[in-house]
């Protein structure tokens, strides 16, 4: 698990300052919402699986999630690898768009389950597919 936490810091902090990406909602910043509640219940770790939002919405987002290498395409979280999903074109393609907006899936949203591959790995095949 470590290893999970530990990578995660390491990609939520790699996206937040990546130009291609438009937000990141990861607890383990100190300016989330929850952060301190996060750091309280769980003891100073932060969960692996966090979103973020890819500029240029829905088909930018797409591009990403169907360029990645090392990933896995999947709708499964706690795996050992990396597992990510586009959920408005996946998970929740069946609602209409306000249903997707209502439920907290915006067009540019990707969900990471980060594994415990090496992190330079990881980000390099990020970084890849969002070239």
């Amino acid at each position: 698990m470590s290893q999970h936490v530990k990578n995660a810091q390491s990609l939520a902090n790699y996206l937040k300052d990546h130009s291609k990406i438009e937000w990141v909602n990861y607890n383990g910043f100190s300016d989330h919402p929850f952060h301190e509640n996060a750091k309280r219940y769980l003891g100073g770790q932060f969960p692996s699986v966090f979103t973020f939002g890819i500029k240029g919405g829905y088909e930018s987002a797409k591009s990403f999630i169907n360029n990645t290498k090392l990933c896995s395409h999947l709708a499964n979280v706690g795996d050992a690898k990396t597992l990510i999903i586009h959920p408005a074109s996946t998970t929740h393609q069946q609602l209409g768009q306000d249903e997707q907006l209502a439920a907290g899936v915006k067009p540019e949203l990707v969900r990471v389950s980060v594994g415990i591959e090496n992190i330079k790995d990881i980000i390099a095949d990020f970084d890849q597919a969002l070239a």
